[in-house]
């Protein structure tokens, strides 16, 4: 647990490098004493470069250094020419009075916000894609490869209890919300650039605010289901040393005949519980900073405990301590989007072994029973302790 969470926590930091490669160390300021200290032909060109520029002579210019001179000139505007009110506005200096109440409602330009805007439309897509596309290449090379794991033995027709009913709404309500989540999700990523041509703008426009009201609205059941799951098998999750025996033989996975003895949950499905509880818990906290906008920030305070630790200056990161209200919207959406690209492929694996990449394994959360062989193969150590515990109970019984 300790090596998972040192990668989750280095991967949280680490992703946010992408972020600031548009906010790279600024240059030295150029000579502007020949446009009067205005922009200049290497202000732009550096910004077509997508190098930072020092905008430090324009965010200071808000018109509050030369009042007197101003005074009687500018009529209603005040003591600020267009330009300057403009600069504040963008800068956050100017003194902006609104009827709404709402954290974020004082910020009328956001100037920080296109390296958000352009790493979700580049980096974040591309390498989104790049994650959910490698692994279903990979579990099609394994189905190619190591074909439908079958039940080795000869089946017995008995059938042993694996899950109770409790147990498999639990798991279908995380699990079935989470596909639906997915499919919504991945709509608003990509869908203008596939089903705009489908449906036409009109009908993507209706398709697309009912996918959102849907994922807006699922999201209860999954945090309900993670609850559920949560409760049910963190007990039976707990790793023990059968565990690195499992991986060392690979679970059995990679060799016919091959069943390295297991509990109720192998090391492989541990593994696979933790990150759900984990990723699951992250995911949801970024979604409900979405679904109440402003009100959960989450992201400067982190920061601020991340940053002190010193990690981030050792990984060349310099992580924002003070965000605006929409820096922190922003933020929260990066990270909701990129636990979900991780998620879902994690899903998919699981998807694939639970039902056509092994024989009898659907049956387990189908039915709740599960042949005996089955049982036998995959999790020898708990049908032990299923026949113990049943032959306890009929020794108990008295005598008719």
């Amino acid at each position: 647990m300790r090596l998972i969470l040192s990668v989750l926590v280095l991967l949280t930091w680490g992703t946010f490098a992408w972020a600031q490669e548009a906010q790279q160390e600024a240059p030295s300021a150029p000579d502007r004493s020949a446009t009067g200290g205005a922009t200049t032909l290497e202000d732009i060109l550096a910004r077509q470069r997508g190098e930072k520029v020092d905008d430090t002579f324009r965010s200071s210019d808000t018109g509050q250094g030369n009042v007197e001179g101003l005074i009687g000139q500018l009529g209603t505007r005040g003591t600020a020419s267009d330009s300057e009110l403009y600069r504040a506005l963008r800068y956050g200096t100017a003194d902006v009075t609104v009827s709404s109440r709402s954290p974020g409602s004082a910020v009328v330009i956001q100037d920080a916000g296109m390296w958000w805007l352009d790493f979700r439309s580049g980096p974040l897509r591309t390498y989104g894609t790049y994650i959910l596309g490698g692994m279903l290449v990979v579990l099609l090379l394994f189905y190619l490869i190591r074909g439908k794991i079958r039940i080795d033995g000869e089946k017995t027709g008995r059938t042993v209890t694996r899950f109770s009913g409790f147990e498999r709404f639990g798991h279908w309500l995380f699990g079935g919300s989470f596909l639906i989540l997915g499919v919504t999700g991945l709509i608003a990523l990509y869908g203008r650039d596939f089903l705009i041509p489908v449906f036409g703008k009109d009908g993507f426009a209706t398709f697309a605010l009912a996918s959102k009201w849907i994922h807006n609205n699922i999201a209860w059941a999954f945090m309900l289901g993670l609850v559920i799951i949560t409760v049910n098998w963190v007990v039976h999750n707990i790793p023990n040393m059968g565990d690195l025996k499992w991986l060392a033989a690979g679970g059995g996975l990679f060799t016919k005949g091959s069943h390295p003895p297991a509990r109720k949950f192998n090391a492989g499905q541990k593994i696979i519980f933790w990150l759900c509880v984990i990723l699951g818990v992250s995911i949801s906290l970024s979604g409900l900073s979405l679904l109440f906008p402003f009100e959960m920030p989450m992201f400067a305070k982190t920061f601020v405990i991340a940053n002190a630790t010193g990690v981030p200056e050792l990984l060349g990161l310099n992580l924002p301590e003070q965000m605006s209200p929409h820096e922190e919207m922003q933020y929260a959406q990066i990270w909701h989007v990129m636990v979900a690209y991780g998620f879902i492929a994690i899903i998919l694996a699981h998807i694939y072994l639970g039902s056509v990449g092994m024989e009898g394994a659907f049956d387990a959360m189908g039915t709740g029973e599960v042949e005996e062989q089955w049982a036998r193969e995959h999790h020898s150590l708990w049908l032990e302790e299923v026949e113990e515990a049943e032959a306890s109970k009929g020794a108990a019984s008295p005598a008719e």
